[in-house]
Parts: structure tokens; C-alpha cells; sequence
């Protein structure tokens, strides 16, 4: 690991300090330089003054979000940016009902798939068939099975939640259960794919494998009841973009603006957005750099990253090829901090995938490289789906960012590495109450503020060199 963090070092550091023009500052350094704890700090004491002004909740479509959007829309206006706050829909739960799988006369938990479709008064009443092949993915999958009329089941695997829908309805079915176990990332990638509850047709329901023993055991008819009704809501997303900078080659980085519900959201993700808020401050809307510079800060984030797949969703192949990268910020002052960069090498994953997309190994040596720089050694932080990186990843544009960890047990070897009590959470007060200005680590801000600065900062400059990502003509993104 020393070796490693010994090379990924030398490489980061070479290519930072050769980013910049022959005469000119470093500009990474010099932002990172800017960015101090009291500037953060002054974002973060606004954002609790709004939470406590608001019943301590800063969830979407609160008044504390909207308190919290014109905040950061106000900030970025005083330091000349031009400032959107884009609209988008998502759903909401406007009526919980009681949704259940009944099993020769027990209730088994079942998720609703989709907020837009509900079984009819009283629940489907059908019986359980299954294809040959588990996955269902294909008509072939069903073999001479004869599911017309029935509830088919499937397992998670090869292909999306819409697919299996589609294969099921064409061979007859009148309803769908998908039996998954999910990992500690999420359920498996693929089966639910961005947006995918608006091409759902009929009721479809997600059960564990207890459920999935008893439809085993029976062969008779069983009532499955998906009655959450929903609606669609609307929701803010703040953008603001550098006027100069080549538009063609935009250096992004995000940070989502709402908490969870009850949940002044200080650390989760107030942090985030105050060093992010903090760093564009400190840019400026006309500095003298290479590459624009867009700063996102998400809505609706904690509901299902509704606002950043809003966006991504919303552009076009062109638009996506102007976007080089993708910075993500999320949790930055975990009262007992870690320092992690997110994988893009894959060099921590069990099972490496595929679909990282190139360059993300470099933007995460650059933020390795300065953390290393600050006197941390960083560790590698999984990818996973539920973070607002997601949609680009999926869009294929490169993705980094940095967190000091959530509702995770800091391990013996990490608090000899970073200190801090093993065996407790790097943020206890994780998704709740206690989330608060009081409970933000100072010192890990002082350190993952200025990392933020650094990493815009040195893509500003430049895309190129080791640790860089493809240049425009060689982008071929895809809309999701």
C-alpha cells in the first residue's frame, strides 16, 4: 500500500505542477490556498440558521431547501456568476397505503417499484410462475412456461427492472416480483435504471428471499398490494458557470443542497456545499483559466439523486460531450473523519466493473495526491449508485470526488491511520437530528475544503497530462 501511495503520488504531483502555462500562477494552488475554515464555516452557520429557522429540516421541498436555494443562489449572484435554479420534477409520496405480499394468509414485505402504479382496490389476486431462466430478461427465458394471467417471478440479474416488465407483459403477465438481496452498494446496477419507474406498466413489487421461500412453498393464489399513491412534485437544482473558460471543455463539480427529512443536514450535506460554495467564491465568475467551470448543487439528492439525474437526463450528446469531468462532494467534516477519494482505479473493488468511466482513475490521483500532500494518507471509497456521481458515470463521463465517510465503522487499522475511536460510525449522527453545526469536524474541513479548491482548481487549468481525461473529440457520451 506505501509503495503504491509513494507512486500515485509522484505521478499526481508531476502532473499537477506541469498543468499550468510557463509564467503563469498555479492556479490549483493558489485556490486551494483561498479556502479557509472560517469561510466554510461561514456558509455552514448560515445553513444551520436556516435549519433552525425551519424546524430543523432542510428536505426537499421544505421551505428550509427553498431557504437553503436562495441562499447559495444569492452568494454566487454577489460574486457575479450567473446563477439558474433549474426545475424538475420528481415523485413524492402523497398517500402511504399498506403494501404487502400475502402468503397463504402471512404478509411478507414487498417494495413498491413504482409510485405510479398500484394494484387495483384490494390488491392482485393471481398465482406465482416462474421462467426457466431466473433472470427473465428474454421471451426465450420462459421456455414453455405459460404465465398469461399470472404474477411472474425473477431474480435481479441481467438486465433492468423494465426489461423484465416488458418480457413478462409480452408473455401474459399481469404482475411482476423481482426477488433481490441487496448489497451494501445498493441493488445489483442495471436493474434500476435512471427514470425507470415512469416506463413501468403494471404493478410491480421487489421482495426478499424469505418472501420468495414462501411463493415456493405454495402453489395456490396469492394477493399482492401495492397501494402508495404518489405525485409528481417539483424541485430546484443552483448551476452557476464561469464566463470564461472554454465551454467545450467544462470542469463540473456538484454538492446536493437537501438533508434528509428531520435532519438539519450540516455535515450531510451542508459541508459539501459550503467548501464547494467556498471555492467558487474564491474563483470568481471571470478568473483567468482554461477550462469553464460549472458549479452544481443538487436538489432532491436524499429522495433517489432526483436532481442530478434530472439534469443528466436533460442533455443532449453534445451537451454531455462539452462536460470533461464530474467532481462529487458529499460529507466532508465527519466528526470521526476518514479521508477517502472515490475508486475510479477500481483498485479496491472485489469484483472490479467495466462501466468507470476512463479517466476517473486520474481525478482520483490528483485529490490522492493532495491529501497525501496535507499529511493524510487517503483510502479508497467503493463507487456506488447512490451518490449524485451516479448519473454521470452512467452518461460515461468521468467522475471523482472525495468524502471523510458516513454511516460506516471506522475500522483499528483506519483510526491508527487517521485517529479517532474505531469501531464507531465516521458519522454517528448520520441522517438524524443531531446532525448539526456542533458535530462538524473543523479540522477535517480545514483539510477537505482546500482539497476541493485543488482539484477544480488544477482541472481548470488543464485535462491533460497523466492524470487527465479524453480530450473533446474523443468523447462519445450517451444521453440517459
Amino acid at each position: 500500500m506505501i509503495r503504491r501511495v509513494a507512486a500515485t503520488l509522484a505521478v499526481a504531483l508531476l502532473a499537477a505542477c506541469s498543468s499550468g502555462q510557463p509564467g503563469e500562477p498555479d492556479l490549483a494552488r493558489d485556490l486551494a490556498g483561498r479556502i479557509t475554515v472560517d469561510g466554510i464555516y461561514t456558509h455552514l452557520q448560515k445553513l444551520a440558521d436556516i435549519a433552525d429557522a425551519h424546524t430543523h429540516d432542510r428536505s426537499d421541498g421544505t421551505p428550509g431547501f427553498d431557504a437553503s436555494v436562495d441562499y447559495v443562489a444569492k452568494v454566487l449572484r454577489d460574486s457575479g456568476f450567473d446563477v439558474q435554479t433549474a426545475e424538475f420534477e420528481r415523485l413524492k409520496v402523497a398517500q402511504p397505503g399498506n403494501t404487502a405480499l400475502t402468503v397463504a394468509g402471512r404478509r411478507y414485505h414487498v417494495d413498491q417499484a413504482s409510485l405510479l402504479i398500484t394494484t387495483p382496490p384490494g390488491g392482485l389476486t393471481a398465482v406465482t410462475l416462474r421462467p426457466v431462466k431466473p433472470s427473465g430478461c428474454r421471451a426465450e427465458d420462459y421456455g414453455k412456461v405459460n404465465v398469461r394471467g399470472a404474477i411472474a417471478v425473477v431474480d435481479d440479474s441481467g438486465c433492468s427492472v423494465v426489461d423484465k416488465q416488458n418480457t413478462a407483459v409480452a408473455k401474459g403477465a399481469v404482475g411482476l416480483l423481482v426477488v433481490t438481496t441487496p448489497s451494501a452498494s445498493g441493488s445489483p446496477a442495471g436493474l434500476f435504471d435512471q427514470g425507470y419507474y415512469r416506463d413501468l406498466k403494471v404493478p410491480v413489487g421487489v421482495i426478499k428471499p424469505d418472501a420468495d421461500a414462501a411463493l415456493r412453498r405454495t402453489s395456490t393464489p396469492v394477493r399482492l398490494t401495492l397501494d402508495d399513491k404518489a405525485s409528481m412534485v417539483k424541485s430546484r437544482n443552483v448551476l452557476a458557470q464561469t464566463r470564461t473558460g472554454d465551454t467545450r471543455n467544462v470542469v463540473m463539480a456538484g454538492a446536493h443542497l437537501d438533508s434528509v427529512p428531520g435532519s438539519p443536514g450540516i455535515n450531510d450535506n451542508g459541508s459539501g456545499v459550503a467548501a464547494l460554495l467556498e471555492t467558487a467564491v474564491a474563483l470568481g465568475s471571470q478568473p483567468r483559466l482554461a477550462n469553464a467551470v460549472r458549479f452544481a448543487f443538487w436538489g432532491a439528492e436524499e429522495t433517489g439523486l432526483d436532481g442530478s439525474t434530472a439534469y443528466v437526463r436533460g442533455l443532449d450528446g453534445d451537451q454531455l460531450n462539452d462536460i470533461a469531468l464530474y467532481l462529487n462532494f458529499d460529507m466532508l467534516g465527519s466528526p470521526n473523519p476518514g479521508y477517502f477519494t472515490y475508486d475510479g482505479d477500481q483498485s479496491a473493488a472485489t469484483t472490479p466493473t467495466n462501466d468507470v468511466p476512463t479517466g476517473s482513475a486520474g481525478l482520483e490521483r490528483t485529490l490522492a495526491a493532495y491529501l497525501n500532500e496535507a499529511g493524510v494518507r487517503p483510502a479508497d471509497m467503493p463507487l456506488g449508485r447512490a451518490t449524485d456521481y451516479n448519473p454521470f458515470r452512467n452518461a460515461g463521463v468521468p467522475i471523482g470526488g472525495a468524502t471523510t465517510g458516513a454511516s460506516q465503522r471506522k475500522t483499528e487499522v483506519q483510526a491508527r491511520l487517521w485517529g479517532g475511536r474505531a469501531g464507531l460510525a465516521f458519522d454517528p449522527n448520520y441522517h438524524s437530528p443531531r446532525d448539526r453545526l456542533d458535530n462538524v469536524d473543523r479540522h477535517a474541513l480545514s483539510i477537505m475544503g482546500p482539497a476541493v479548491a485543488f482539484a477544480v482548481g488544477t482541472y481548470a487549468q488543464s485535462i491533460d497530462g497523466a492524470n487527465g481525461v479524453p480530450p473533446r473529440d474523443e468523447r462519445k457520451r450517451t444521453p440517459s
